[in-house]
């Protein structure tokens, strides 16, 4: 048999997402020299993961990566494979029959818990359901958000925290000549909120918010930041970290933010050393039970502990942003503390030895750090570890990559979309968006793409 990735014997790769990390690593697959070919599985009819679903709709230039992933799409040796699946409709051992290597890049799907009482009552949320609603995503079309209540409550101090408060913020003005979902939109424009809580458990310095995400609080329409300025007050600790990790910059938005006069209609309050104890409400949120925390240790170490002391504030939505975590997938090994899956650099790990042919990358790979960027050297260690163990994976004559895996799909009726079959979606999502000056206007059901394809298919 010739060697593996010669035209005569091509490397066969699944990668299982096509979220950054999995378009990524398609990348550096293709700038190894090898002949590959390699074959994208995504459980959704679009491609694109967070960039499509989790990018917040004002951020529209984070979107241009995008285009990069759409030009290694048109490539003769990949193959994109959508409205799959892993590990139902197609098994793991099923993919490791019919390829040479595995790369899993399907990302962190579930937020964290605060594990406090009344965590599971009605206008409690996760983060990831509200910007997975306000984008469009399938999976949250069908969420419902009362935004009737004046007062509302974002748990934690990150990014994703930013585009929350930021959205809720907005006026329909700001934001209709977005890609936002049009359902989202309808309900923003009928919001009563006008106070946003963004609660942080440590303090000013410790603070994960982007610079360049903090700073379009200032140009708000409709809505003011407000902070108290003895809460920028900070610990030999503090400022010591607040001098080495270059987040000075940030601070410095917070104490413009203390000095501003609120005139506006909305004010977003950012405050600090707070936890959330206790959700309170007869049959949904009503209310939030908050503890004052104190910083205790060394710098680059401190803790958040509970002071004693609480109070409660009224709100009748809470959205929980402290984190991702991944989930389990039948066959993978996983680290369930870290909430990825068992790997060295990239190469699944099984009972302390990795698991030949079988890879990570990505949030699922390294938890969820970083931004859009950082998952591209992240995929090509990956593929690294992938290539030196390239004498080492099973060559079996059987492996017939795609061909094998669409017999395996038709027999169990599962219909799959070719990325020939997203062009066609995305040309009428931006078509459906230019009556009203919008990018595109998604289609948010994965039923509403298939009919669509459906009606355009020759009879």
């Amino acid at each position: 048999m010739s060697p593996l990735g010669t035209p005569e014997n091509p490397l066969l790769v699944a990668v299982v997402g096509a979220g950054p990390s999995g378009f990524y690593a398609v990348d550096a697959l293709l700038k190894t020299g090898l002949a590959v070919d390699i074959n994208m599985f995504e459980r959704l009819a679009a491609p694109y993961g967070l960039v499509r679903s989790g990018v917040a709709p004002d951020h529209p230039k984070l979107k241009q990566a995008i285009k990069v992933y759409a030009r290694l799409a048109e490539t003769e040796q990949f193959n994109y494979i959508g409205n799959v699946t892993v590990g139902r409709d197609l098994s793991i051992d099923e993919l490791r029959a019919t390829h040479h290597a595995l790369i899993l890049t399907c990302g962190a799907e579930t937020d964290r818990r605060l594990g406090i009482p009344g965590e599971n009552l009605p206008g409690s949320y996760t983060a990831t359901e509200f910007v997975g609603w306000y984008n469009g995503h399938p999976d949250y079309r069908d969420r419902q958000f009362d935004l009737s209540h004046e007062t509302a409550v974002i748990i934690g101090q990150g990014n994703v925290a930013a585009d929350v408060s930021r959205i809720l913020a907005k006026t329909v003005a700001e934001l209709q000549h977005t890609d936002i979902a049009a359902h989202a939109l309808e309900v923003l424009a009928a919001s009563n909120i006008k106070n946003i809580y963004v609660i942080g458990r440590r303090g000013p310095a410790q603070a994960k918010f982007s610079y360049k995400e903090l700073k379009e609080f200032n140009d708000l329409a409709a809505c003011d930041p407000v902070l108290d300025a003895e809460e920028l007050a900070l610990s030999p600790a503090s400022e010591i970290e607040l001098g080495d990790t270059g987040n000075k910059r940030v601070y410095d938005l917070f104490c413009g933010f203390a000095e501003r006069q609120a005139a506006k209609k909305k004010r977003c309050i950012f405050t600090f050393l707070k936890s959330p104890r206790k959700i309170i409400g007869e049959h949904r949120v009503q209310r939030l039970l908050i503890e004052k925390n104190t910083l205790s240790g060394a710098a680059f170490a401190q803790q958040a502990r509970g002071s004693g002391e609480t109070f409660t504030l009224d709100t009748g939505i809470v959205f929980r942003s402290i984190g991702y975590h991944g989930i389990p997938m039948s066959g993978v090994p996983f680290d369930e503390a870290r909430g990825v899956f068992a790997n060295d650099k990239g190469r699944i790990i099984s009972n302390g030895t990795a698991a030949a042919g079988l890879y990570t990358s990505g949030w699922i790979k390294r938890g969820p750090t970083g931004l859009i960027g950082t998952n591209k050297p992240d995929s090509v260690e990956t593929v690294s570890m992938l290539l030196e163990d390239l004498d080492k994976l099973d060559q079996g004559e059987n492996k017939r990559g795609a061909a094998a895996c669409y017999e395996i799909l038709d027999a169990r009726k599962v219909r799959y979309l070719s990325f020939e079959d997203w062009k066609v979606i995305d040309a009428a999502e931006i078509a459906r968006g230019e009556p009203m000056d919008k990018p595109r206007e998604k289609y948010t059901s994965t039923g509403e793409m298939l009919a669509l394809l459906d009606s355009v298919s020759p009879a």
